[in-house]
Order: structure tokens, then sequence, then C-alpha cells
């Protein structure tokens, strides 16, 4: 074993404190997730306390509690109607925020997300296609399966044809994705054209602007699987997503084979943006914006980044869906709505910061 140098033994303490303040900082936005998951679940059209609220949850979770607290109809919008909504928000939240974490990543380039790579796109067209032609064409398979398979191919098609037409690189991987992202957008926008079925039509237009209004318990259960787990494979490849920023050269270097790093990121981010399109519909900026306020938080090193951006992200939704749905009642703004509208001035401020540097540490 080589000895240890005092530059390292000098840098030793500034990691333990940098990484004991990550997890504090993880802390705060888990219990802050917790209050505003809470607050979220009682308001709407029906109001329910906060109090009411967390005694149905503690009932319903650990059989504590008097239910002669609350009626019928209040454990009823709770726990089925609004809790459902608040899960699927935080999964649909993290999964956006990590696919833009590797997004910026494999391209090291500041401004990717999964809408300029494509991935969108390609999901958005396969759950497209199976709403407006219906299930048989994909062999019955439900609407995830479709959105995952638009999802890879868009990102096969990218790198593809950025390797096929000359030197790899981040700038034209972000030019191809770009491109083809907006063919695969014109193609959605032909199907829906040209569908027959004008309730498939107008399920297909809302879906796009994207919704999570359609959650149940009964849906939840595969999707949680797949967002959860790709979400810890990504924080487990952080160490090789820090690799990559620094070129394939140094990737190598160090041991970590390049192309098999981006192969597996490039499964995951389809895996996550394919269930998560299928599940809320095209939600825009949020792959974008969250990865770089958790970088003004915690800095570039992914082992800190990716985590507190899955976090971040999921307390973004939550918040996001409870503004759609408190802003105009008794109507309900469509979530990638909000999201677009928030999004630009946030992005064009985050820009304007000079500490918002790729890379910076």
């Amino acid at each position: 074993m080589p000895p240890v140098t005092a530059a390292e033994r000098d840098r030793a303490p500034a990691r333990r404190r940098s990484g004991g303040r990550t997890a504090a900082l993880l802390v705060v936005l888990v219990l802050g997730g917790l209050v505003l998951a809470v607050v979220a679940v009682g308001l709407g059209s029906v109001r329910i306390p906060p109090d009411i609220v967390a005694r149905i949850l503690v009932h319903r979770l650990t059989g504590m509690g008097d239910s002669g607290h609350w009626t019928l109809s209040q454990d009823d919008i709770v726990w089925n109607l609004r809790l459902p909504r608040v899960l699927l928000a935080v999964l649909v939240g993290a999964a956006l925020s990590t696919v833009g974490v590797i997004a910026q990543a494999v391209t090291r380039n500041p401004l990717a997300d999964p809408f300029v790579l494509g991935i969108s796109s390609g999901a958005a067209l396969g759950a497209v296609a199976w709403l407006v032609l219906g299930a048989s064409v994909f062999g019955g398979a439900p609407v995830g399966v479709a959105a995952f398979c638009g999802a890879l191919l868009a990102l096969l098609a990218v790198t593809g044809f950025v390797r096929l037409t000359g030197t790899f690189s981040s700038s034209r991987l972000v030019l191809a994705g770009i491109v083809i992202g907006t063919g695969f957008a014109g193609v959605t926008n032909f199907l829906i054209f040209r569908a027959s079925d004008h309730a498939a039509t107008n399920s297909a237009l809302f879906w796009l602007l994207g919704s999570l209004s359609g959650a149940r318990w009964d849906q939840l259960l595969l999707p949680t699987v797949v967002l959860v787990g790709g979400v810890v494979a990504v924080v487990l490849l952080a160490p090789r997503l820090n690799a990559l920023l620094f070129g394939d050269a140094t990737a190598a270097a160090l041991g970590i084979d390049p192309d098999r790093t981006r192969l597996a990121l490039y499964v995951v981010a389809a895996g996550l943006t394919g269930t998560a399109v299928a599940l809320s519909g095209v939600i825009a900026f949020v792959g974008l914006i969250v990865p770089h306020a958790a970088r003004l938080l915690v800095g570039s090193d992914h082992r800190r980044l990716a985590p507190v951006a899955a976090v971040l992200g999921a307390v973004f939704m939550i918040a996001v869906d409870l503004l759609g749905r408190t802003l105009m009642p008794p109507e309900e703004l469509p979530v990638g709505v909000v999201t677009a509208t928030l999004g630009a001035p946030v992005f064009l401020l985050l820009m304007a910061r000079r500490s918002v540097r790729f890379g910076e540490s």
C-alpha cells in the first residue's frame, strides 16, 4: 500500500467536514420534504388540517390512534387520492433530477438535461404511440415499457449518429440530441394529429403538458422499484461520473472503461426517464434546474451531488405540484406548465451568478 502523502492527510479533514455538511443538508431536506408532504396532502378543494393528516397517516401506517378524530371522507381523500400523488411527485422529481445529473456529467455540458439529449422526446413518442395506437401495437405491454423503449431508442440514435459521423464530443452529442429530439417530437405531434379517437387525442395532449393527477396505489409499486433502483445506481456510480468529467483519457487512466460506463448510464437514464414520463407525462426543466441548484449547495463532486439532487428534486416536485393544484382553484394547472413557467427565469438567475461554473467543487 503506498504511503499517505502530507497533502492527502491535509485534505482528509476537509473531506470529512464536507461529508458531514452533506449529511446534515440531506437530513434538513428530508425533514422539510416530510413537512411539505403533510401540508400538500391537506391542501386542495377540500382542506384538511395538518394535524388530522398526520393522525390519519400514523393510523394507516401503524394502526395507532383513534379514528374518531376524522371522517371516512377525510381518510379516503388523504390515503387514496392525495398521498399517492405526493409519492408520485417524489419519485418523478428524484428521477428527472438524477437524469439531469447524468446528462450534465456524460456530456460535460452544464446545459444538458433529458430534453437536450432527446431522451424525453423519445419517451414521449413511445408513450403517445401507446396512447393513440393502442397497447396491442406493443404486444400488450404497459405504457411504461413503450416509454422506456422510446427513450432508449432516442439515446441509441443520438450516440450512434455521433459515433458514425465523426469524433465523439460533448458538443456534437448535444447538437445531435437537439435535432433528433425535435424529430421525435414531430413524429409525436403527427400521431396526435392523425389520431381518429378524440378521447385518446385529448388524453395525449393533456399528458404532454405533464400531470400527476392519475396517481393510484396500484400503479406505484413497480415504478417505485425502477425509479428508486435507478437513483441508487447513479449514487453508486458517482465516482465514475467524477472521472468522466475529466475526459475519457483520464477515466481510462483511473481504470474506468468510459464506453461501458457511459452505456450503463444511458440505460439507467432511459429507464428513469421512460418510467417518469409514462407516469406523469412530459415535465420540463426539472432535470436542468435542480442539478444546478444542488451544485450550488454541495459542489460538483457527484458523491455528494447525486443524492442531494435526488432529494432536492423530490422536494421541488412536491412544491410545484402543490402550486399547480392551489394557484387557480378549482382549476388545476398541469405540472409541466408550472415548471416551464418557473424554470426559465430561475435558470437565467442561476446562470447569472458567478458561482455557477460547471466542474466547480
